[in-house]
């Protein structure tokens, strides 16, 4: 469970890294020269969810989406600054309870 949760983790930040780089770019002005480490941690995004333990890719990706959606909710605030409101940490944690449903439900084999 660690290991799944540190993976998770770790593919948030790599997966918004990647995507702000493109935002930057896009939305911000920045150089095009973003896109380079954006593209670089998207791939790194990919590779990390490969280490999640999981029967099924589909099941990874879908319990992943409340990390991420927690993770970016971190970004808005520490990153952009904004502070994020009731309602987007109520969404959050509505994520989190999907994707331990998700993760951590009995299945049989």
């Amino acid at each position: 469970m660690t290991r799944t949760l540190l993976a998770f983790s770790a593919a948030a930040l790599a997966e918004i890294g990647g995507c702000f780089a493109f935002w930057a770019w896009m939305r911000l002005g920045r150089s095009v020269w973003w896109v380079l480490p954006g593209l670089a941690s998207l791939a790194l995004f990919a590779f990390l969810l490969t280490l999640v333990e999981s029967e099924a890719a589909g099941r990874a990706y879908a319990a992943y989406g409340g990390v991420y959606v927690a993770a970016s909710i971190l970004w808005l605030w520490l990153v952009e600054g904004h502070r994020p409101d009731r309602f987007d940490l109520a969404g959050g944690v509505i994520c989190l309870v999907g994707m331990a449903v998700i993760l951590f439900a009995p299945r049989g084999s």
